[in-house]
């Protein structure tokens, strides 16, 4: 997969780190950070590792070419020795997401959408979760804790914030929210995670801010069309990626997933 370098405008391969023409660093490899996996035996110990639902329950198989119906995966093909990352929509029909050479940008693209369903599966067993199931907390406690909200609130309002929106830094068009950055990949037309953001956009992220609208003449793509975006802002957290175990296997809904489209 070619891509042209956002400084001298050539085209090059995807997987190189620098532009061989000019040498510019190659933004759009920062797509697999040291912390996630790069191969599929590594994404397969990570799926072991948050003690994820079986795979018959999430639906999404890492290192097998299902056929059936409602299914993501990731393999290796045996003829051309590519990676293939597809998925099964409700109707059998098989969209490909990414076929190619690059096993951590494959990787990449079932990881990030895992996460993306991991976060929206909690959050539904939470937002379901029954009254009489909820802990009810001591009156002291109760006080206790809005004591001590008080004082955070205090804190982050007298503390610099990163506004939520868009931001162009270095050629780069990227997306702030609830603590986490999201870079646009060009090449692919879509927004992807990232934990690799430089110290001069994270501390001068103000110098970078454009808007925290959409705007149609900006070359990107509308955030709120990726598959992050979440009406509520609060959906954007990622707080289960810190957990060492998932909570809610036996209430996993695969049939609340998005099978009609591509992905």
């Amino acid at each position: 997969m070619k891509k042209k370098c956002d400084y001298c405008g050539n085209y090059y391969d995807d997987t190189e780190k620098n532009c061989p023409y000019c040498c510019a660093p190659n933004d759009h490899i920062a797509r697999s950070s040291n912390s996630q996996p790069k191969t599929i035996e590594e994404l397969k110990q990570w799926y072991k590792d948050h003690n994820l639902p079986p795979e018959e329950i999430t639906r999404y198989f890492i290192g097998k070419n299902k056929k059936e119906a409602r299914c993501i995966g990731i393999y290796q093909d045996e003829q051309t020795g590519n990676f293939v990352v597809y998925k099964n929509k409700d109707n059998g029909q098989r969209a490909i997401r990414y076929e190619g050479k690059d096993e951590a940008y494959a990787v990449n693209e079932v990881y990030q959408r895992l996460r993306a369903e991991i976060s929206n599966q909690k959050k539904r067993n939470q937002r379901g979760m029954p009254r009489s199931e909820k802990k009810r907390f001591p009156i002291f406690l109760v006080f206790s804790i809005s004591i001590v909200l008080i004082l955070l609130f205090s804190f982050l309002l007298a503390s610099p914030s990163t506004s939520r929106g868009y931001y162009h830094y270095n050629g780069n068009e990227y997306y702030y929210v609830n603590n986490d950055w999201y870079y646009y990949d060009d090449v692919y037309d879509d927004w992807y995670y990232t934990d690799s953001i430089d110290s001069e956009l994270k501390d001068n992220a103000d110098s970078y801010y454009q808007s925290d609208q959409y705007d149609p003449s900006s070359g990107v793509s509308d955030f709120e069309d990726s598959q992050y975006w979440s009406s509520d802002s609060s959906d954007f957290s990622d707080d289960w990626d810190n957990d060492s175990s998932w909570d809610f296997s036996d209430s996993w809904d695969s049939s609340s997933s998005d099978w009609s489209s591509d992905w």
